[in-house]
């Protein structure tokens, strides 16, 4: 595997882990809300970078749990 395919799996997969994390979220606060179901699978769609706000918010920490 070249590194430029291990950049864009890393990539992919830091994607796809900030747009679990940010459903995740939204669907508990839906049920928390009493918010209809439907509205915890939005998801907006991101083309590119993700946005650095949202990439803070969503990523993992460097904190672990005991």
């Amino acid at each position: 595997m070249s590194i430029q395919e291990k950049s864009r799996a890393l990539m992919v997969r830091q994607h796809q882990q900030v747009k679990n994390r940010q459903q995740s979220m939204l669907m508990r606060a839906t049920q928390e809300l009493g918010l209809p179901q439907e509205l915890c699978h939005y998801w907006n769609p991101i083309q590119g970078k993700i946005d650095p706000t949202t990439q803070a918010l969503y990523s993992s920490s460097h904190a672990s749990m005991s």
